[in-house]
């Protein structure tokens, strides 16, 4: 298991999307070790202590760019929250208390409902007084808001947007996406509607002529699944460039992978973390970066 971060590719996609299930679970292989090592001691075998320490290396040295925290080398000009409310969220009030606390410039929600949105204009409103929400997506900025629109990755969803936001630093390019959820079933991993949908996202980010970008949001995947390539090819995960962990967010209660994420180009990044949690069950994800 320990030497799984560097042959995943090899499992193939054919037979029930295995290999994306693995690679939404990827950093979990590294528990192999500890009980490979037990078992060779307790074996008192020599070359499986051996084969443990092997595949520790290999782990570590698959993950330690994402493990280890760079030192910033530039000031962040802008705190970006994004965060999976949950139709269900029983607290809206609280969750953008939540939110507020981490000092946001922009607030991206997803699964919002027509019942919470007030609670969330009257809480995140003072703050961030610009904001734009288009179908169960929204999202709120200290600056100002212009070309605020849809973005149709399928017609029959309304779960994704596009804004640019004036900051001191320049015009950012921001969308916010809510990609369909996946499953684990009978035939494996669920995923074609999410794929699609990724597809569609890269042709639309391809079009895109802001130099600086932001993409916010839930999207039912792991950075390492093979089927965000293309949108991970397009923009740098924060996460991995400023490392300190892995930002697990999902679910909320033992978090196993990052689903939820911020994604950018042209701009630095400085932190990436995972706020407490709130009425959802996923976490808030925060970013600092530099435009």
């Amino acid at each position: 298991m320990g030497v799984l971060p560097l042959v995943h590719a090899l499992v193939p996609n054919s037979v029930g999307n295995l290999g994306s299930l693995l690679e939404t679970v990827l950093p979990w292989a590294g528990l192999a070790v500890p009980f490979a090592l037990l078992a060779a001691l307790r074996r008192r075998s020599a070359s499986a202590a051996v084969a443990a320490g092997v595949a520790a290396v290999l782990w570590l040295g698959a993950f330690w760019p994402v493990v280890a925290a760079g030192a910033a080398a530039d000031e962040p000009n802008l705190t970006v929250v994004t965060h999976n409310v949950g139709a269900e969220n029983a607290d809206p009030a609280g969750t953008a208390r939540t939110l507020l606390a981490a000092g946001p410039d922009l607030v991206a929600l997803e699964e919002i409902t027509d019942d919470a949105l007030p609670a969330y204009r009257k809480a995140l409103d003072k703050a961030l007084p610009h904001s734009v929400r288009i179908g169960t997506v929204a999202l709120w900025s200290r600056h100002p808001l212009t070309d605020t629109r849809r973005v149709v990755l399928d017609p029959g969803w309304s779960r994704s947007l596009r804004a640019e936001v004036r900051t001191p630093g320049g015009t950012v390019a921001v969308y916010v996406v809510h990609l369909p959820s996946v499953r684990v079933g009978l035939f494996g991993f669920g995923t074609a509607a999410r794929d699609r949908n990724i597809q569609e996202l890269d042709r639309v980010l391809a079009q895109e002529r802001q130099d600086k970008v932001l993409l916010l949001g839930d999207l039912n995947g792991s950075a390492a699944d093979r089927s965000l390539a293309p949108l991970v090819r397009r923009l740098k995960p924060v996460q991995d460039a400023v490392g300190g962990g892995f930002g697990l967010s999902w679910p909320a209660a033992f978090p196993l992978t990052r689903l939820d994420h911020v994604l950018g180009r042209g701009v630095v990044a400085v932190e990436s973390w995972t706020l407490g949690g709130t009425g959802s069950d996923h976490l808030p994800v925060a970013a600092r970066v530099r435009v």
